[in-house]
């Protein structure tokens, strides 16, 4: 599915959305919230980023739960499964949007539905040290991601993005519980806090070999997210048994120090444009943007694919 090209994925909608609205800072559904009270910006953030060049749209769920919607909006089991199909639907609805303006031919648009780790639904930042899956089972977080797996998939997303893991138990668990779901495809990206391990403290490589052992043929990306774009390529360089699988890359803008410390750099620098050669030598077919990556820096990220395609066009 991501084989054979240089895809651009989107940047970082949450932020985006955030930048827009600001009462939903240190709100614990964080842009989630918008599924229920303002569905359309979110359709007008993703067409926002489209413009800018992204070719994968990843869904507005990376904190949606039943339980959290439930708790957080006082909505019923079954409306709390709506708001999490409706992110999907808002995509499909920005990629139908954006294709019928479109004047030139160009590449599908595909829409990966964001399953992101039990710890972000928490709003407590465990997601960045995955310490909860040391009194959690494989059972216990498959049966946790489940219900927002078969949402997405049923909703027509055309892969899942297994994103911003902190721990190689997750991962391991959620790869597994696709395998009730035969025909979906996805990527696993890990979130690191240096470069070499994850948040958790494991050795990438080594989780990297265990992903790509237990994916098959399910697996069609394997990287990084939410990092800072400084640690990628070390991270890359150490992961050599993906080589037959494209690397998925979208690091955050380099501005934040530990969880929790807010901002700490500057708003955007030229580091990250002159890391993307490196990281496509290294195996990436997927390069985008997290947090912060807002859409005029996906523009520059955009650009500079471009230009790589260019290059290893025969003449």
């Amino acid at each position: 599915m991501l084989k054979n090209r240089l895809w651009v994925l989107d940047g970082g909608l949450g932020f985006y959305l955030v930048d827009q609205d600001q009462t939903l800072r240190g709100d614990p559904l964080w842009s989630c919230r918008l599924l229920s009270t303002r569905p359309e910006a979110i359709t007008e953030g993703h067409e926002t980023f489209l413009k800018s060049g992204a070719e994968i749209l990843i869904t507005n769920s990376y904190q949606a739960s039943v339980g959290s919607f439930q708790k957080l909006i006082g909505v019923t089991e079954e409306e709390a499964k709506r708001l999490i199909t409706k992110s999907v639907q808002l995509a499909q609805e920005a990629r139908g949007n954006f294709l019928a303006q479109r004047t030139q031919p160009g590449p599908p648009i595909l829409i990966a539905g964001s399953v992101g780790p039990w710890g972000a639904c928490q709003a407590d930042l465990s997601e960045y040290s995955g310490n909860y899956v040391e009194e959690m089972s494989e059972d216990d977080l498959k049966d946790w991601h489940r219900t927002r797996v078969e949402l997405l998939l049923e909703a027509g997303v055309d892969l899942l993005a297994v994103e911003t893991i902190p721990a190689l138990k997750e991962a391991l668990a959620v790869i597994q519980l696709l395998k009730e779901f035969p025909r979906a495809k996805a990527w696993v990206s890990f979130s690191c806090k240096d470069d070499r391990h994850t948040r958790h403290g494991e050795d990438f490589a080594e989780v990297a070999r265990s992903c790509y052992s237990a994916g098959g043929d399910q697996l069609v990306g394997l990287g990084i997210n939410c990092t800072s774009p400084r640690h990628v390529t070390s991270l890359l360089s150490r992961c050599d048994v993906t080589k037959d699988l494209p690397r998925v890359v979208y690091a955050d803008s380099g501005e934040f120090g530990e969880p929790g410390q807010g901002i700490t750099g500057k708003k955007w620098s030229r580091e990250y444009e002159e890391e993307i050669p490196k990281w496509t030598a290294l195996g990436v077919g997927v390069v985008g943007g997290c947090c912060r990556v807002r859409p005029e820096d996906l523009s520059i990220i955009a650009g500079v694919v471009e230009d790589l395609r260019q290059k290893a066009t025969p003449k």
